[in-house]
């Protein structure tokens, strides 16, 4: 007989059964409640990944948040498949009456229009170029990524354009495009960041199921560093008393790999997050889940999340100065030089609209 709250096979989130902030009905499988948790006749049906192809009006995304290194982002994924469960973008799933939880893994979006609505905003009048970040809600390399090629059009318009792009990932997938990022690299026109959680392959297997192997990602950040590209490990987030304890060996294993910057960030719970991760937390840690949440707001005011400007970003307590400490001195024995990427904007030349350089 299995639990209600049974982890799902190659999924992050235990199930879909988290209240929204827009009091939306929680929808049950049909039939007998308890059949449908699985309680009798066992499991239900394998979950299988859906993509729904979306046509918006425009591409990039502006922001003003004073606590984050871009104004401009592109999203041409909703939803994400490699399921972790701390995925901050969770919540986004909600406003279309999906759960943020196993429907944020499972119920995908796509927007194939996206590299020809980028060249549209290229070509217009006035436009400034700045680096373009991809990467900040979804994975751009996602595993769908591999079917609809809108990441590396977009990277081919980039390069086209001479207009700068960088890359936040936890796929190896990446390496897929390794021509055009090594091209790219070569005229300062990108940077490549890849997050490495933990050193164990059983526990990223249930924190991040259908991202790659911690291995593969060291391995992607070592070629990406030969091919010249400026590559960062984003030792994030970073989970007290689940993940905490790579820090330093995470930081050794990038150094040893030639990668020249680094970066973290505690684990951040907004909105439909908080209770998805606590439901995760119950399943596959129950012996420490109360010591994580104590800690993680400890860390946050006394709350599980700080969405306040800087605080969000900037843990604050014993135990954030304690990481800030082994983090610091795990860059110096590791030999990472935090070089800051130089991306080049002044390359920047707009399309036409039929497809043509402009000639300026």
């Amino acid at each position: 007989m299995a639990a209600a709250n049974s982890p799902v096979p190659g999924r992050g989130a235990p199930s879909s059964r988290v209240p929204t902030r827009f009091d939306l009905n929680t929808r049950e499988a049909d039939g007998d409640w308890l059949d449908a948790a699985g309680m009798v006749d066992g499991p239900g049906p394998k979950l299988r990944t859906t993509v729904t192809e979306e046509f918006p009006r425009t591409a990039i995304t502006y922001n003003t948040s004073p606590d984050i290194p871009f104004d401009r982002s592109l999203n041409h994924y909703r939803g994400c498949e490699h399921g972790c469960i701390y995925c901050y973008a969770r919540p986004t799933h909600a406003w279309h009456d999906l759960s943020p939880g196993l429907d944020f893994e499972t119920k995908l979006f796509a927007k194939p229009s996206a590299p020809a609505l980028l060249r549209h905003a290229f070509s217009t009048r006035g436009y400034r170029p700045a680096p373009l970040a991809l990467g900040t809600n979804t994975d751009p390399y996602q595993p769908i990524e591999s079917r609809y090629r809108i990441t590396r059009a977009v990277l081919e318009l980039c390069l086209e354009t001479g207009h700068p792009i960088t890359i936040t990932t936890k796929s190896a997938r990446v390496l897929d495009d390794l021509d055009l990022l090594r091209a790219l690299a070569e005229r300062g026109l990108t940077a490549v960041s890849i997050s490495v959680t933990s050193l164990d392959p059983k526990l990223s297997g249930i924190l991040e199921p259908r991202a790659s192997a911690p291995a593969k990602r060291l391995a992607a950040l070592e070629t990406l560093a030969k091919a010249g590209v400026h590559t960062n490990v984003s030792v994030s987030p970073i989970i007290p008393a689940i993940t905490d304890s790579f820090i330093e060996a995470t930081l050794a294993e990038a150094g040893a790999r030639g990668v020249v910057s680094a970066s973290w960030i505690m684990v951040r719970l907004p909105h439909e997050v908080a209770p998805l991760f606590r439901e995760w937390l119950e399943v596959h840690f129950p012996d420490r889940a109360a010591k994580v949440m104590a800690i993680v707001q400890s860390v946050r005011g006394g709350k599980d999340n700080d969405a306040r400007f800087f605080s969000r970003m900037k843990p604050s307590g014993v135990w954030a100065d304690l990481v800030r400490t082994r983090f610091r001195l795990g860059l110096k024995r590791a030999g990472i030089p935090q070089t800051k990427p130089l991306l080049d904007c002044s390359q920047f030349r707009p399309p036409r609209r039929d497809g043509q350089l402009a000639l300026l």
